[in-house]
């Protein structure tokens, strides 16, 4: 027998709805609630407010709905019109009068005023508002990643607005839902004088307002030209500056430049023309280095699908640029306008960045030369080493840089232990998946760990054999017949998970918000 699905109500009558808002926004205030509001939590809120108004039960994911737009509410109304998305729903149109065409994006409205959708649309593009009538929050989600819009306000039903609660929570996307009167596919209704006072609601608010990570992005990204890097590195006329500064060119995303400028944009309430580009360009030096010394250790001829430094001038020339790399950034560190105390703080948190990341990267090849299959926790504290201290080198340096709070600096510190383990265990899971006839066993260190741990019967020499000979189709049966795939996403969403706890922790919400939308991207 089929159980039929709960039918999601909103309170027909307005002094209903406006109770239930107006006691939710009295519970923020009074508790001092911040975003992201996990499900849970937002339903004990739901749960307090509905007994509290003596509202009736049914409508509690209503009341659900109006306490994550409180919670949200101060982020959206410090966000510029010009800086958000409304979302309306093609079902707000008039079928038999409608004049619309509707594209790959959504409805295109003709103006012809046979519905409400012509006149919201109007006020909220005069307003700044970018606009979208389309169905779902993918759209708006996408939107929100990319950079376009920093937060939205949504009109949508009941039951979508409940199934975008995870990937719009996850994803931190600062939002204000306003559901449809009732539910229907066609000619619905909203309330239209909530609608308005949440288009129109604007409180500037340098504090709240949010960071939008990809327009970041697309800042640092301007910081890494040849002309740029020639002024902070030196001159191109020089055989090896030429060279550092095209491994400097070359390749990559970028994440750790980036999350610098994240973390010193979070924390500053100015940020300094001349401090965000010198403190991108230091981390990316260090970053590099690392890499070019890393492609020498494991003897790799491809990076970014190009020869590597060592490969095309040889180990001795790729080491010397690596070395200089290393130092250049240590120089541009030091030349940076940072009080005492700000600079040795930087410069404790890289070395100390560097000392961990060799400790990792040597028990990592000492691994690997002797082909010996580590357990669980000396893996993951190798992940820990390499990739969690270059991310937290990063965060701590802008961070540091802008005078964070102790207590947001320590909360950054294990954030990035987490967010390098998880990094770290991802990437294996896409090397395993994505294996091809250049593929090593050695490629996927923490699949063999954990078939090591889940099948000790195998450790009588046969995995450790295999792994020796290279022998991937044993390999890759043992990992699928051990369901070892599975473990390691729940590995994954384990450490994930940490690393969202350790940012709820953070006292700094730009810091917060900004880090959730790196994590949704990622994970």
């Amino acid at each position: 027998m089929k159980i039929k699905e709960k039918i999601l109500v909103v309170p027909e009558q307005a002094l209903t709805r406006n109770r239930l808002r107006k006691a939710a926004r009295e519970l923020v205030a009074e508790r001092g609630i911040v975003p992201p509001g996990s499900f849970s939590f937002i339903q004990q809120m739901a749960d307090e407010i509905i007994a509290q108004t003596d509202t009736n039960s049914s409508f509690r994911e209503f009341a659900m709905v109006v306490c994550g737009n409180e919670i949200w509410r101060p982020v959206v109304a410090a966000t510029p019109f010009s800086r958000r998305l409304l979302l309306l729903p093609q079902c707000l149109k008039n079928n038999s009068n409608c004049n619309a065409v509707i594209d790959q994006l959504g409805l295109i409205c003709a103006g012809c005023q046979s519905c409400q959708i012509d006149s919201i649309l109007q006020k909220a593009e005069t307003l700044g508002y970018a606009t979208l009538v389309a169905e779902g929050t993918t759209v708006a989600v996408s939107l929100v990643q990319e950079g376009t819009v920093d937060a939205v306000i949504g009109v949508s039903c009941m039951s979508v607005l409940q199934k975008s609660f995870e990937p719009v929570s996850r994803a931190a996307v600062p939002v204000i839902g306003i559901p449809l009167l009732f539910e229907g596919c066609a000619e619905t209704d909203v309330d239209y004088r909530w609608l308005d006072g949440e288009l129109t609601n604007f409180q500037e608010n340098k504090e709240l307002e949010p960071l939008s990570v990809s327009a970041l992005k697309e800042q640092v990204n301007g910081f890494f030209t040849e002309e740029g890097l020639a002024a902070m590195i030196g001159s191109a006329s020089d055989q090896t500056t030429r060279l550092a500064i095209q491994a400097m060119l070359t390749g990559g995303q970028r994440i750790r430049p980036l999350l610098t400028a994240l973390a010193y944009s979070a924390y500053v309430p100015i940020v300094s023309e001349d401090l965000l580009p010198a403190l991108s360009v230091v981390v990316e030096c260090f970053h590099k280095a690392s890499l070019i010394h890393d492609d020498i250790e494991d003897n790799d001829d491809f990076r970014y699908n190009k020869e590597t430094i060592h490969k095309q001038n040889g180990i001795p020339v790729a080491i010397n640029i690596g070395d200089f790399l290393l130092g250049k950034g240590y120089e541009l560190l030091g030349k940076l306008s940072l009080d005492a105390s700000a600079m040795a703080a930087c410069y404790r948190s890289v070395a100390s960045g560097h000392v961990s990341l060799s400790l990792g990267q040597g028990a990592d090849l000492l691994a690997s030369t002797h082909h010996q299959i580590l357990s669980l926790d000396q893996q993951l504290e190798i992940f820990e080493r390499k990739t969690g201290s270059a991310i937290r080198v990063a965060l701590l340096l802008g961070a540091v840089a802008a005078e964070a709070s102790e207590n947001d600096l320590a909360i950054l510190k294990i954030f990035s232990g987490y967010f390098g383990m998880a990094y770290q265990i991802k990437d294996d899971l896409d090397e395993f998946r994505e294996s091809n006839e250049h593929t090593q066993v050695a490629d996927y260190p923490l699949m063999l760990s954990l078939l090591a741990e889940n099948a000790p019967e195998l450790m009588n020499e046969d995995l450790r054999i295999a792994y020796a000979e290279n022998d991937k189709i044993q390999v890759f049966e043992w990992i699928n017949s051990h369901h070892i795939i599975q473990k390691a996403e729940g590995l994954l969403q384990e450490y994930t998970s940490k690393a969202y706890h350790e940012l709820d922790q953070l006292g700094n919400l730009k810091m917060k918000l900004s880090l959730y939308t790196v994590l949704g991207k990622f994970f």
